[in-house]
């Protein structure tokens, strides 16, 4: 993914196979080209894939754009959400289904266990003691786990996402300058026949 920024290689995965092969699907038909980064909170996340700001006005409102349709969600123990990952936005649908075309890129903040224990009790959900010690080292938001899909995390380029997450923004969250995403490409790895959004197809276990 270039931005105007700078670059950012992201890993899609294995696991999340109805939401890879979304992006995928929109990498390969440029839909990305001239999207922005519409929404940034520091210590949060960068949010992007709105499908009405390619052409939006300075302070136009985003993040209701779509396409029609929503993706299924993918949980898997495996998948948090630590600094870099890669969610799906989506509105307050019941079944957690999320948005076609909008993704966030986790910036976050290291966290403590009790944060993590307030997870475990009371959305019943377990972190191994390496996920806990991303979170506690590598930081992230955990407050998302378990209400939102993980589909991927950020290979190169992390310091973009810090310099895309830290510019002026208005009370909407908004850039005050817009932040493009200038081309997102699908990369083949090597001696595969698999590809996808700037990703390499692999999952680490955590």
């Amino acid at each position: 993914m270039i931005t105007d920024s700078g670059r950012i290689l992201i890993m899609l995965y294995d696991n999340t196979p109805k939401n890879t092969a979304n992006m995928v699907k929109l990498a390969k038909e440029h839909y990305y080209d001239g999207i922005l980064f519409h929404r940034v909170i520091p210590q949060f996340m960068i949010q992007g894939g709105d499908s009405t700001s390619r052409h939006a006005k300075p302070d136009q409102m985003l993040g209701m754009g779509g396409l029609g349709y929503t993706v299924p969600a993918e949980f898997n123990d495996s998948n948090i959400h630590k600094r870099g990952a890669l969610g799906v936005a989506r509105n307050n649908t019941p079944d957690k289904a999320g948005s076609a075309c909008q993704f966030y890129i986790v910036q976050g903040r290291k966290c403590s266990d009790a944060e993590l224990d307030n997870n475990v009790q009371h959305k019943g959900l377990h972190y191994t003691q390496a996920q806990r010690d991303i979170y506690k080292t590598i930081g992230g938001t955990p407050q998302l786990d378990g209400d939102y899909t993980v589909f991927g995390e950020v290979l190169e380029g992390m310091e973009v996402v810090d310099k895309i997450a830290s510019v002026r923004r208005n009370r909407s969250d908004r850039p005050l300058g817009d932040v493009h995403i200038i081309s997102a490409r699908v990369v083949e790895p090597p001696k595969q026949k698999h590809g996808f959004f700037s990703f390499l197809r692999r999952k680490k276990k955590v």
